[in-house]
Parts: structure tokens; sequence; C-alpha cells
């Protein structure tokens, strides 16, 4: 199974650590259990403060600039490597 590494704040992560039910479930199980295909956008609504969605929504931002800078340069980088 592929996997994929996310940042989070402390307090996401403190938070995300006490739904644990027994210590060797994983956060994957744990996210899966509680946001899986299940759950509509809608049902999630208000589950955030507006701090923390405001939080969450510049973080997104700010990691799809890096992500796209970075793909900039690997892009350029092959294109000079094709010169």
């Amino acid at each position: 199974m592929a996997t994929k590494t996310i940042s989070i704040t402390e307090e996401a992560y403190k938070i995300l650590a006490s739904l644990r039910n027994r210590e060797r479930e994983s956060f994957s199980e744990i996210i899966m259990d509680n946001l899986g295909s299940k759950n509509k956008l809608k049902e999630l609504h208000g589950m955030l403060s507006k701090e923390a969605g405001e939080s969450l929504e510049k973080n997104i931002i700010e990691s799809r600039e890096i992500h796209r800078r970075m793909q900039k340069k690997r892009t350029q980088k092959i294109l000079k490597g094709l010169e």
C-alpha cells in the first residue's frame, strides 16, 4: 500500500493520538475509522474552529506553493538535461 507524509500541528497530533483505542492502532486506521469514505464533507462542517480551519487552509496553500516550486525546479532540471 502506498503511503504519503503529511505535516500536522502539535495540537492536531495530540487530538489524533487521543483517538487511539488501542496502542497498536495506526493513525491511518484512526483517520479511516473517523473520516473514511462513509462521511460526506458537509458532515465535517463545524468540526474545526474557525482559527483551526484558517490555519489548515493557510498550510494547504503554502504546501501547494512549495510543491509547485519544487515541481518547476525538477522540470527545469530535466529540460536542461535534454539540451
